[in-house]
């Protein structure tokens, strides 16, 4: 059984670790895109609710009507307000997720950098002893056959 080198169990932690981040990235984005399209639908309501207003109010409206119809507008544009501030948090979210997922894939990719390394030593040093090995062999066969 062939010994198991520490970097090859860094090279697996860095793996799961940058899978995990990179899991945690795409929720991340999900979630943005969420918050996104939520906003989307409140502006296409409120929008909505506006044009129905002023068509209300081109007909004629009644003073209590007018003023539920600003109070509920004024509503809307306060949910429409904290959607922006729910979509800045998910947006300094998927920046964060992303950092750390570039931060586990760059450590990944330098633990398998020096395993690469690591691995071309090791077979410029076992190159090396097979040709020693060959050289040898044919000294002696020359030696043998010589004599």
């Amino acid at each position: 059984m062939a010994k198991r080198s520490p970097i090859n169990t860094l090279i697996e932690i860095a793996d799961r670790e940058t899978d995990d981040a990179a899991k945690r990235l795409g929720q991340a984005i999900r979630y943005h895109e969420e918050t996104q399209s939520k906003l989307n639908l409140l502006i296409q309501y409120r929008d909505d609710y506006d044009s129905k207003f002023k068509t209300a109010a081109a007909a004629g409206i009644s003073a209590s009507q007018y003023g539920n119809f600003l109070g509920f507008l004024a509503k809307l544009d306060s949910a429409v307000e904290g959607q922006k501030e729910v979509i800045r948090n998910a947006e300094s979210k998927v920046q964060a997720a992303k950092l750390d997922w570039q931060g586990n894939e760059k450590k990944r990719l330098s633990y398998n950098t020096l395993d690469h390394r690591v691995k071309m030593v090791q077979q410029k040093k076992e190159a090396k002893s097979d040709q020693k090995q060959t050289d040898d062999f044919a000294a002696r066969a020359y030696f043998y056959k010589s004599e």
